[in-house]
């Protein structure tokens, strides 16, 4: 079953590209960001802060030693309340004192692996965790857009090397790609069932593999790769053959800060996005990745094969990130090696003990000066 993601016509004169990076729009803006405690969501915490957002975030605690959310303090950026989304009583009281004109929904259990021995936990999390979210948010009185973020994953792949569009059917293997594409429904049916008739625009976003500085999840390449380097030992990669749509944390966030103006300005936008690779850029596999991370890192590629199966992953996973290309005027601006070399950055930056709240904003300033000669400033 498909989510339908709207028609394209009549949306060449938006003025694009939508500059989500624009502080005016976001200064004093109440958002609640949901999933502040990980990776992706600790970089957008900071991200929205910097552009003057006053930032609600909710999530459950970090779950790794180390994590960004405690190396960049960010805390001291936003409200931060630990709860987790099926908590009715926290989650409502969370909502009233944040008041949201914009909700970012990232909380989530990210991770495929984990999904096959937590599948309970991976579908309540993700499912049931975006409907108690959703239902509290039918009382949020200043509310204007909701956007959740998905994944890559929630098409129904059958490894035939498709580019997947928005309008592909939504399926999922594993445990976490079935409850990110259950999820698609769900918001589907609360934003024609609730926020439809009160004038809410409701999306979803879908990106890529995410890499960068601060991601110290459990079996995900960049991380595996830098305990390994730390450990003296070659790490070891699952399925180096698979290729991914990998980017730039900061590429996809500024792809989502721009669908939330955009919906926000209530522009004819569809109501779900890929982010992803530019369509004619090359596939680059789990291995051609390590090497190139390695190599960032200085030091020489000596990977090896896992030498035991385990779960089904994907061999193959594209996206067509065009629709978000053509409608927000959203590019990536840190492709390729340029992605490599900023994470390596980040991490050289972490073992030589520097201020990281300080290398993070100022990756976020670096990007900025990038991302705004696209707007003449």
């Amino acid at each position: 079953m498909g989510v339908p993601s709207g028609a394209l016509e009549g949306l060449e004169g938006l003025g694009l590209p939508i500059d989500g990076l624009d502080a005016s729009f976001w200064r004093g803006r109440r958002v609640l960001l949901t999933g502040h405690t990980g990776f992706k969501g600790a970089w957008a915490a900071l991200w929205l802060s910097r552009l003057g957002a006053e930032v609600t975030g909710l999530a459950l605690a970090p779950d790794t030693e180390p994590n960004l959310f405690a190396l960049a303090s960010v805390e001291e950026y936003l409200t931060s309340h630990i709860v987790d989304l099926r908590d009715r009583d926290a989650l409502h009281a969370a909502i009233r004192g944040a008041d949201p004109h914009i909700v970012i929904h990232m909380a989530a259990q990210p991770l495929v692996r984990r999904s096959y021995t937590e599948p309970v936990e991976t579908f309540a999390a993700n499912v049931m965790g975006t409907v108690h979210l959703l239902d509290a948010l039918r009382d949020a009185s200043a509310l204007r857009t909701i956007l959740v973020v998905t994944t890559d994953k929630v098409y129904e792949n059958a490894e035939q090397g498709v580019s997947f569009v928005e309008d592909a059917p939504l399926g999922g293997h594993d445990p976490y790609s079935a409850s990110k594409a259950a999820t698609e429904i769900v918001v589907s049916s609360y934003a024609r069932s609730y926020f439809v008739e009160r004038g809410v625009r409701v999306a979803t976003a879908r990106g890529g593999n995410v890499i960068g500085g601060g991601d110290f999840s459990e079996d995900r390449l960049v991380p595996d790769i830098w305990r390994a380097l730390h450990a003296g030992r070659p790490p070891v990669l699952r399925n180096p053959a698979a290729a991914r749509p990998w980017q730039h944390v900061l590429d996809c966030l500024s792809g989502y800060f721009a669908f939330a103006r955009g919906l926000t300005d209530d522009l004819p936008l569809p109501a779900a996005l890929n982010f992803g690779p530019a369509p004619d850029a090359p596939r680059v596999t789990v291995a051609a990745l390590a090497e190139a991370v390695q190599a960032a890192f200085g030091v020489a590629s000596n990977w090896k094969p896992a030498n035991m199966k385990g779960p089904h992953e994907m061999a193959t996973l594209e996206i067509d990130s065009s629709r978000a290309r053509t409608v927000l005027g959203w590019r990536d601006r840190l492709p390729g090696s340029a992605s490599v070399e900023w994470l390596a950055d980040w991490y050289r930056a972490l073992n030589h003990d520097e201020d990281m709240q300080a290398f993070t904003l100022s990756q976020i300033a670096d990007y900025e000066d990038r991302y705004k000669k696209d707007f003449g400033a």
